[in-house]
């Protein structure tokens, strides 16, 4: 049912350094920036850069999601839970997501949304200190 890498999501310390670094350094594109993150692009690749600044910034938000179809997304969580794993965190933001662990503890999330809806929803509901670059 999953259908490809949704996004990556890095917890980062401090975000001015970490936009130069992928926006500067990388050549990655800004789309939206916000007072706790930001979104930019690398041809396909949604990354998303959220300030956690916990001594540990790996141990943070940072995590890898996967596409799954809107229509999907009901039995796959199902199934999911049926087989008893581990869930790490509701979901609080735009689309349907789970966000799961697999078996070494790794950072997962099944995601039924994408840049565009995620920036369309933030255009309504805007995070604080949001501003679009697109």
């Amino acid at each position: 049912m999953l259908t490809g890498l949704n996004h990556l999501t890095l917890a980062v310390q401090e975000l001015a350094p970490s936009l130069d670094f992928y926006e500067g350094v990388l050549g990655l594109r800004l789309h939206a920036r916000w007072d706790h993150g930001a979104y930019l692009t690398l041809g396909d690749l949604w990354l998303c850069l959220s300030l956690d600044n916990q001594p540990e910034p790996a141990r943070g938000y940072t995590h890898y999601a996967f596409s799954v179809a809107p229509a999907d997304f009901p039995a796959f969580v199902q199934r999911l839970r049926q087989q008893g794993i581990r869930e790490w965190r509701p979901n609080a933001s735009e689309g349907d997501s789970l966000y799961f662990l697999d078996p070494d503890g790794h950072r997962l999330e099944a995601h039924a949304g994408n840049l565009a809806s995620r920036l369309t929803h933030c255009r309504e509901q805007p995070y604080q200190g949001m501003v679009f670059f697109d």
